[in-house]
């Protein structure tokens, strides 16, 4: 499609000016020709010259510019020549071609019009005509995966991911950020367990052969296109509070994040309000580093006196002796769910606040 939008913009253009001109492809292929002739033809050496000279390089009486300065590009505009004006005609001919194939892409290509409805840069209306246009099937189940990388790394993200996931007539690699990349997967029969394992293998893969961690926000399965945008925010919402709540782990799915994600969306003020009125008696600060240990374990043991006292080896006593000192100091008894409950609530909110710099 590329060649055929270049050769129609280079047609037109072929009476102003009086010089052949085209372009080629990363393969050295011309693509688009002033001269129909040289159309096919294969020209060599030409990209290893302009690995080294930047944007601009003068290959046997030709002067070639890449067509995305700065950036690693397709294609490589040329024009007949290679003194002063065949460098002002390559520099027209490169900015000319470009804008109108970022134009292109825009209006037609898939990946921009998912990034424009994840981004919201749609209206909702217009998803459905957009998507008939470019006969993209709207009733296909996607997820989305929000992928964090940790900064500036030798390997380019973007391509890294586009590598893993080469089908790009299911499968989108968006870039929405310097260090963020969002992949929008299409799904069969795949559930939540089966979505999750293609975020760890993600992340193993990267870890592996790149030496890079990253953190992975996994959304809820969109069964419309429409519910891209709700799905994106969902992935952002889960690497938050994940960072909060879960901050040893580098995978969250928005489906996880339990009563987190409700304490995450509260005004602070709520939370303090909360603390306060919890622990009468007294806070987090007159629980020392062992009693906290205790019940923690605790709860991971689901309340059960005996299996937590096995796991913390100590006897079942002591473990009763340090639950009723936990209930003389703050007035809850973690053997009573109610009071268990609110003491899991209050510790999860004690870490919302440390998160946002508050100590209650």
């Amino acid at each position: 499609m590329s060649s055929r939008l270049f050769q129609g913009v280079i047609q037109q253009m072929k009476d102003a000016v009086d010089r052949m001109v085209g372009v080629i492809d990363e393969n050295g292929v011309v693509i688009a020709c002033s001269d129909l002739i040289q159309v096919g033809e294969i020209r060599q050496n030409v990209w290893e010259p302009m690995s080294y000279s930047g944007d601009v390089a003068v290959v046997n009486g030709f002067t070639y510019r890449n067509m995305s300065a700065g950036n690693k590009s397709e294609y490589l505009a040329f024009v007949e020549g290679d003194d002063k004006t065949a460098e002002r005609l390559s520099k027209f001919l490169s900015v000319s071609l470009s804008t109108i194939k970022n134009l292109y892409d825009e209006k037609y290509d898939k990946s921009s019009f998912i990034k424009n409805i994840i981004m919201d840069n749609i209206l909702p209306s217009d998803i459905y005509l957009k998507s008939k246009e470019l006969h993209f099937n709207a009733e296909e189940r996607r997820v989305v995966f929000l992928i964090k990388f940790p900064g500036k790394t030798d390997m380019m993200p973007f391509e890294m991911l586009q590598n893993m996931f080469p089908d790009k007539t299911k499968d989108y690699v968006i870039s929405v950020g310097e260090y963020d990349i969002v992949l929008v997967k299409e799904l069969k029969n795949e559930d939540n367990k089966a979505v999750e394992k293609i975020a760890t293998n993600i992340a193993d893969t990267l870890s592996t052969e790149f030496y890079i961690k990253v953190n992975i926000g996994i959304s809820t399965i969109a069964d419309n296109i429409k519910d891209l945008a709700r799905a994106y925010k969902e992935a952002q919402l889960a690497l938050e509070v994940g960072k909060v709540f879960d901050s040893e782990k580098n995978i969250i799915s928005y489906d996880t994040m339990g009563i987190g994600r409700l304490i995450y969306q509260l005004p602070t003020t709520l939370c303090e309000m909360f603390l306060s009125e919890v622990f009468k008696k007294g806070g987090f600060d007159s629980l020392d580093r062992e009693t906290l240990m205790t019940i923690n374990c605790f709860f991971d043991n689901n309340l059960n006196v005996s299996e937590t006292a096995r796991k913390l080896f100590v006897h079942r006593n002591t473990l009763v002796y340090r639950l009723d000192k936990i209930r003389k100091l703050t007035g809850l008894d973690l053997r009573e769910f109610e009071d268990a409950i609110t003491f899991k609530v209050a510790l999860l909110v004690d870490k919302y606040l440390r998160s946002k710099g508050i100590k209650y």
